[in-house]
């Protein structure tokens, strides 16, 4: 198969107003989109769309009832202009573990036949239940990505309490053989505010690699809820701006 699990370290620095650092080990999934059946038929700790120890459900993912994840993601390839027949897309990201996920952002790797990058779809969530879709092309234009994958774009969802609306995002990708780096940048008003990364190697997807992994990592998603609200609780102790949901898009 193509799938695989990832493994490493996730890292967010903050510059402004106050320097605040945080890193957590962690794991992903990172699925060839057409190989989520046979992914469930291979691994007995993995479902789709049924109770098992990890699952995957397409309700968690992109536009709830908007028909296959595939689709979907060829329609948001088509309003950047690209044709996606011919690419094969990589899902990286959390399933639920006994029961639970969330995903703050998933990415969606879209490779052409040589597997350079074309694409990089993101789907990003908010506490709050929101949900928006970035469909990326390289800063340099369709093709021009390589391995190395750079683009830009303006924040257009609540994402944080701590970071205003007028905002904009700078996404690098390096996706080589034995490894996935994910760097995201964000500025406000045009100054660096955060940099969140992802350092992650591939690992061959197994039930003895993924068994591995629930023990090494235990809870991961429920875990990744809880460090969002711990970590926003020391924010608001050091005195960072709050930006109210509501308020923030007004």
């Amino acid at each position: 198969m193509n799938s695989h699990l990832l493994e490493g370290k996730v890292r967010h620095r903050r510059s402004r107003p106050a320097v605040y650092e945080l890193q957590h080990d962690v794991f992903y999934f990172a699925l060839d989109l057409a190989e989520l059946d046979s992914v469930a038929r291979r691994l007995r700790l993995v479902s789709r769309n049924r109770r098992n120890v990890v699952s995957f459900r397409d309700e968690d993912h992109l536009a709830v009832g908007g028909g296959p994840l595939r689709a979907q993601i060829d329609r948001h390839l088509g309003d950047v202009g690209i044709d996606p027949a011919g690419l094969s897309v990589t899902l990286v990201a959390n399933l639920r573990v006994l029961g639970y996920v969330f995903n703050p952002a998933s990415f969606y790797l879209c490779r052409d036949a040589d597997g350079r990058l074309a694409a990089v779809v993101i789907d990003v969530h908010n506490t709050h239940g929101d949900r928006h879709v970035y469909p990326l092309l390289p800063d340099g234009g369709i093709g021009d990505a390589g391995t190395r994958f750079r683009a830009s774009m303006d924040k257009a969802m609540y994402v944080s309490p701590f970071i205003d609306m007028a905002a904009r995002y700078t996404v690098s990708v390096l996706d080589e053989p034995d490894r996935l780096r994910i760097a995201i940048v964000e500025t406000e008003h045009g100054e660096e505010l955060l940099t969140a990364t992802l350092v992650l190697r591939r690992v061959p997807l197994t039930d003895r690699s993924l068994a591995r992994m629930l023990v090494r990592y235990p809870l991961v998603t429920q875990k990744t809820i809880a460090a969002i609200h711990w970590h926003a609780l020391h924010l608001w102790r050091r005195g960072i701006r709050f930006h109210r949901h509501g308020a923030a898009a007004r």
